[in-house]
């Protein structure tokens, strides 16, 4: 799986069935949820109030969609 980074919040299958949202570089989760759905509608919220990005997370770990709330590493100008 590819390392998690504290400029970024994650949604991450949990091992225990579920969803985590997870800070980059962090060892424990900071919310468990059923449903993916809650855990990204969570997350979301969490790294647009950090100003983070954000990677959603397939359930074999890879990354699927990615987001830039306030940290975006691009370099294009326009």
């Amino acid at each position: 799986m590819a390392k998690r980074t504290s400029g970024t919040h994650h949604i991450l299958p949990s091992s225990g069935g579920g969803w985590d949202v997870r800070r980059g570089g962090a060892d424990r989760a900071s919310g468990h949820f059923d449903t993916k759905r809650e855990a990204i509608d969570r997350g979301r919220e969490m790294s647009r109030n950090a100003g983070t990005e954000f990677k959603i997370h397939k359930r074999d770990g890879r990354i699927g969609q990615s987001d830039s709330h306030g940290n975006d590493p691009r370099t294009i100008k326009g």
